[in-house]
């Protein structure tokens, strides 16, 4: 019984070694050192006393972020139109609901080691292939669930609360009206590490292009972000990556051919009505038109784009990931990518 328990042990191992992504790069000797920087902490310690000399401190330490937090995020005014909203700052950090938000961050995060980890691992590879990338300040707040990744000058910020997972779940039903469950559901700790490489990639490396209009160019540059994350991230799950539950990601590799013949048969891949298309790529609890009893996976289109992409960098081995990211003509990576799968 023992020898057969060893075996079943063994090789459940293998399998689940076997369905891991892609190992990638060896990034080892590459120097990156990240050091989030916990601005959520420092913040705590203002208080009616010091709020004055304090916030000239962290104003002058974080810069950019700190004007953006004050203005955009937690709403209190322009620091830069002198201490006036200092009288609206003061009440916020007093407030109660402000107050247990950020006891439930400090109990989820009292130590962010293992996101820095993450992070150092994530952005080694960044520089892997661009050598030349700047890596941003990573800096933590809190801000009552304004906002998740921002990215200014110089920053992306994390917004602890927004990643607070099973602690944070007593505070999410009375946000439904502006950040459904099925978004509210990936503000998980896991999280923090994908949500930030796809932010940076999406808005610091590779902004979309305005030209790019119709439902194909959209596919193809969603399909490149997601294979940047790929590369940044060849350890994480599929499902991390693009957002979906496990059951989303099956639907999808169980109807793939289905979901082709959609796009093709209702001749959507050069329409560029975007409120034709929008359905295809953006969030949502299933994509509204496929699928039986609203099962289907959201966002379609971005998916299909990532597989797309996928196809055809391995039928172009030759073609490196910035070859890939310069490639504007969406119509020839599909060409090229022989994309066809069965139904």
């Amino acid at each position: 019984m023992r020898n057969s328990q060893t075996y079943l042990f063994f090789f459940i191992c293998f399998l689940a070694l076997s369905c891991n992504n892609k190992k990638g790069p060896d990034v080892s000797q590459i120097k990156v050192e990240i050091s989030v920087e916990r601005f959520d902490r420092e913040l705590n310690t203002v208080n009616t006393s010091n709020i004055k000399e304090k916030t000239d401190e962290l104003r002058k330490k974080y810069t950019w972020f700190y004007d953006d937090y004050m203005e955009q995020m937690l709403g209190v005014g322009s620091p830069s139109s002198g201490p006036s909203y200092l009288n609206s700052l003061a009440p916020v950090l007093q407030n109660p609901d402000y107050l247990e938000l950020r006891s439930s961050a400090e109990k989820v995060f009292p130590d962010f080691g293992p996101h820095e980890q993450d992070l150092t691992e994530a952005f080694k590879h960044v520089r892997y292939y661009y050598p030349k990338q700047k890596i941003p300040r990573l800096i933590t707040f809190i801000s009552g669930f304004a906002v998740q990744t921002p990215i200014g000058n110089d920053y992306i910020g994390i917004g602890l609360d927004m990643f607070l997972g099973k602690e944070g779940e007593r505070f999410y039903p009375a946000l439904r009206q502006s950040i459904p469950q099925y978004i509210a559901r990936r503000f998980t700790p896991e999280n923090i590490t994908p949500r930030v490489i796809e932010a940076f990639a999406r808005e610091e490396m590779f902004p979309e292009d305005d030209k790019d209009r119709n439902l194909l160019s959209k596919m193809i540059y969603n399909g490149k972000i997601l294979y940047m994350m790929d590369a940044f991230m060849p350890a994480a799950q599929d499902t991390l990556k693009i957002g979906y539950t496990g059951k989303q990601l099956t639907w999808c590799k169980e109807n793939e051919g289905g979901i082709w013949a959609y796009f093709l048969e209702s001749e959507l891949l050069f329409e560029s009505d975007y409120m034709k298309i929008q359905k295809y790529l953006t969030e949502a609890p299933f994509t509204p038109g496929l699928g039986d009893n609203s099962e289907s996976a959201p966002k379609l289109g971005v998916w299909t784009g990532w597989q797309i992409v996928r196809a055809y960098m391995d039928k172009n081995p030759d073609i490196t990931l910035q070859q890939l990211i310069l490639e504007k003509d969406a119509q020839k990576i599909l060409t090229e990518s022989k994309y066809k799968p069965k139904i």
